[in-house]
């Protein structure tokens, strides 16, 4: 009998073939923007650090422009472990019970990126992404995309020149305070369906920053984009609990650390594609770019703070008053 065992081991040895690895753990990520946004090339930057990092022990599969899962989708997909890593923008979380993470889409909030990562790089965002936990999900990272911009087919200078438009939002109920306070109709759509809801007329207008604008090509069905900076999208980089808490240490330390350069790559390419794409499309000639003057911002602005009113009950008045405090900003 122990001859039989030690031929039968001797013969599987000699059948596998020489260096033979086990397969590699495979981190699906999915996203719903295109390859040359910020978010596609720090996903893309990820996938080849974590697998140098790794020796090929970890693949990344990359799939961008909403391939695997549109916008209400993803998340869910996440928790089930459909996908093991995503990308989603600051406003889906409302939805997921977290409300506090709407405070990024209050209007004004950030005056620039100096502002902004006081809040995504001190304890308010540390505080934040560990809320992540009690949903199965686990923050690594915040990335910067940019300040966003104002489209439609109607010149967009004063509140006043909202009223009846519709307007595209992502789901959250500080968008749509926000749309409302300017008498705007907020529409609430999947990123992937929004070029043929422009271009259709379901809706008459978007807010985005210049990389998705330019990407997407809704420039080239919006007669008017104003250079509102008026408020904030970005995204948390996030796991499946189960499955991150599941690697090897010395696996889940590469990644760590592979997450940490392209988080600085990221925020560091957000600034300078936003400007490159608000470029190439005034050079297009498809949308007219207005600038706001001070008074037209401050117009707006005063217009929007009905959006921190209404809603500083909901993402919690403590944490909304931490970050006014780091930013400065007054009601």
């Amino acid at each position: 009998m122990f001859k039989k065992i030690t031929v039968a081991v001797l013969t599987l040895a000699l059948a596998l073939p020489l260096g033979a690895q086990a397969a590699p753990i495979i981190i699906k990520f999915s996203h719903v923007v295109a390859n040359d946004t910020p978010k596609g090339q720090a996903a893309n930057y990820f996938k080849k650090l974590a697998e140098e990092r790794t020796k090929g022990q970890v693949k990344v599969e990359v799939y961008p422009n909403s391939q695997l899962f549109k916008d209400k989708e993803e998340m869910e997909a996440l928790q089930m472990g459909s996908v093991q890593m995503l990308a989603p923008s600051l406003a889906k979380f409302g939805p997921l019970g977290l409300k506090e993470f709407e405070l990024f889409d209050l209007p004004f909030i950030f005056d620039d990126y100096a502002d902004l990562h006081k809040v995504t790089q001190g304890p308010v965002g540390a505080k934040l992404l560990k809320k992540l936990e009690t949903k199965g999900l686990i923050g690594l990272a915040y990335w910067d995309n940019g300040f966003k911009v104002m489209s439609a087919n109607k010149p967009l200078k004063e509140p006043g020149d909202f009223r009846g438009l519709k307007m595209r939002i992502q789901s959250s109920k500080v968008l749509d305070s926000q749309m409302r306070a300017v008498g705007a109709m907020p529409q609430v759509l999947a990123f992937s369906e929004v070029y043929q809801a422009l271009q259709t007329g379901v809706v008459d207008g978007t807010e985005n920053p210049p990389s998705n604008l330019y990407t997407q090509k809704m420039h080239e069905v919006q007669k008017y984009v104003t250079m509102s900076n008026h408020g904030y999208l970005g995204y948390a980089v996030l796991v499946n609990k189960k499955f991150w808490m599941g690697l090897p240490a010395d696996i889940r330390a590469a990644l760590e650390s592979s997450m940490k350069d392209a988080t600085a790559f990221a925020n560091s390419v957000a600034k300078k594609d936003n400007d490159q794409a608000m470029a190439a499309v005034k050079k297009s000639g498809r949308s007219q770019i207005i600038t706001l003057t001070s008074a037209e911002r401050a117009a707006w602005k005063k217009a929007m703070d009905k959006a921190h009113k209404e809603n500083i009950g909901r993402i919690g008045a403590d944490t909304v008053q931490e970050v006014y405090k780091e930013t400065g900003y007054k009601p």
